[in-house]
């Protein structure tokens, strides 16, 4: 009965909401660009954003209701705009579960979930309604559907082989994109370890622990307690490191990323941020927790977005840049723009070369240069992917 009756409020839902919303028209106002003259790229930068490996650890493309092999009008990344940046490598993160009026300060876990609304206006099968891991896997089976229609233009980057086809690839003067699969938030797991092998198999390698609230892995940096991993979050972080997997603390409280810190030898990413020093709001972690987690090996992805940065511009982005490297070095800053994320920002992914220009601008080296934009992500990649057949 309770099923009839959700199937039922669901048709509802969308009858009454979805029909006169539409997909596009909710992503678009959602995903949005500043308006902006044409940045000027100097032929220096544009020769050199032609020479670098250009790479992103997180968008959220894959939740919306486009076909990413098309150059769309709305949103910020396609396959035919990451094609005209030099894009060489791109995480695609999956969103399951976001709660009403999600905010950086405090979420209530039991909070209405907007992702509900958004399967049933776009469509999504029955099945992720009710499962979040349904929800993850149906975002995987769009992007190895695209690798199976075209593998010359996308290839999933489930081991090291593939990252070295994908770079081959390139170096030949074929303009194949390596995709990272990962999941904002372990929610996804539908609280069973079972499920990261099942999304292991759809091929993610990247499990961002929590989203905007807490869950059961425990406390979120947005959620309402502030606590650190729980026992079932402990569980899921050594299976992790067991099965090799990149561990992403983007949206993790603080003691959540110590708790991972004490317990982990795995370098740790933070897909998308900014720097609490540079830019002082709810959204960024401590500049001495980003210090320790740099001082692991890990990676640190700089957002284009207000929260992350303050100064929504091609110069507010590469002023966090600078201050990530002045704080934790060269060799732990990337590139982690939170495209596609509800998000609006200074450029789509097509004009990626207004932030080359713009750290030339700024007086960035060359080899400064080539880490930030994709170097670094490369380099990371390469030693935490799983070998062959991994």
């Amino acid at each position: 009965m309770r099923w009839i009756l959700m199937v039922t409020l669901g048709v509802a839902l969308v009858a009454a909401i979805g029909f006169s919303v539409g997909p596009g028209r909710l992503e678009q106002s959602l995903n949005q660009v500043l308006d902006h003259e044409p940045y000027a790229i100097s032929a220096e930068a544009g020769a050199l954003h032609a020479d670098l490996v250009v790479g992103d650890l997180h968008t959220d493309s894959t939740l919306w209701a486009r076909d990413l092999t098309q150059r769309a009008d709305r949103g910020h990344v396609d396959l035919p705009r990451l094609r005209d940046a030099n894009v060489a490598l791109q995480a695609f993160t999956f969103v399951t579960r976001s709660p009403k009026g999600q905010n950086y300060e405090s979420n209530d876990a039991e909070a209405r979930d907007n992702i509900t609304l958004v399967a049933l206006i776009q469509r999504w099968p029955m099945a992720t309604w009710s499962s979040l891991t349904e929800r993850a896997l149906l975002q995987a089976q769009k992007l190895a559907k695209i690798e199976a229609n075209d593998p010359q233009s996308l290839r999933i980057l489930r081991d090291r082989d593939d990252l070295e086809a994908v770079m081959e690839a390139r170096a030949k003067g074929v303009p194949m994109i390596g995709a990272l699969l990962g999941i904002e938030g372990s929610h996804a797991l539908d609280d069973s370890l079972s499920n990261i092998d099942r999304l292991r198999d759809a091929g993610v390698r990247m499990f961002g622990l929590h989203h905007f609230f807490d869950n059961a892995l425990g406390g979120s940096l947005h959620g309402t307690g502030g606590g650190g991993l729980s026992p079932f979050g402990r569980e899921v972080v050594q299976r992790l490191d067991e099965r090799g997997a990149i561990i992403d603390v983007a949206h993790s409280s603080q003691q959540s990323v110590r708790d991972v810190l004490a317990m982990s030898d795995s370098p740790l990413v933070v897909s998308h941020t900014g720097f609490q020093g540079y830019c002082p709001t709810p959204r960024n972690i401590s500049d001495d927790l980003m210090q320790q987690i740099a001082a692991g090996g890990g990676l640190i992805g700089v957002g284009y977005w207000d929260a992350a940065v303050c100064k929504v511009s091609p110069a507010g982005i590469v002023g966090a840049i600078r201050y990530g490297i002045d704080l934790v070095g060269v060799d732990h800053v990337a590139l982690g723009s939170d495209y596609d994320g509800s998000t609006t920002v200074p450029f789509d992914t097509s004009e990626l070369a207004a932030l080359t220009q713009e750290m030339l601008n700024q007086n960035f080296s060359e080899d400064e240069i080539r880490k930030v934009m994709g170097g670094n992500m490369l380099s990371f990649l390469q030693k935490a992917l799983p070998g062959s057949g991994g």
